[in-house]
């Protein structure tokens, strides 16, 4: 092992800027540009032996992210408002949630997404089911 820790030692001030958790945006941003640079040199390769770097690197960007940008808390009708937007999609597009007119009544929020229309609308953009919940 003292051979390994001797390794480390020569090499630590090229890997330090690497082994940080992001303190601040500009150490978070320095991370995410090593982690793009790591994906896009590794590829789909799982056994590269730098896939244990962008793991460890992955997870602090995470982390970071969870606790400097939270995702806001959206409610089911709120993702399908987006999601039809996004599609350009009028009420009467959705058959599998309804009538128009029920469509309408779960925008205003006078009625919920179901379990089947729930499962039709994850089904229907290819997302899951949890996107509605």
């Amino acid at each position: 092992m003292n051979a390994l820790i001797e390794q480390a030692a020569q090499h630590w001030q090229f890997v330090s800027p690497l082994l940080r958790k992001p303190e601040n945006e500009a150490d978070y941003d320095q991370l995410v540009e090593a982690l793009d640079e790591l994906t896009d040199r590794i590829g789909d390769d799982e056994s590269h032996p730098l896939m244990s770097l962008v793991d460890i690197i992955g997870d602090w960007v995470e982390a970071y992210d969870l606790e400097h940008r939270p995702m806001p808390k959206v409610s089911g009708v709120d993702v399908l408002r987006s999601v039809m937007q996004e599609h350009g999609l009028n009420q009467s597009d959705l058959p599998g949630v309804g009538t128009q007119s029920v469509v309408s009544e779960i925008l205003s929020g006078k009625r919920q997404l179901n379990v089947r229309q729930i499962r039709w609308l994850a089904d229907h953009f290819k997302v899951p089911v949890e996107m509605f919940i």
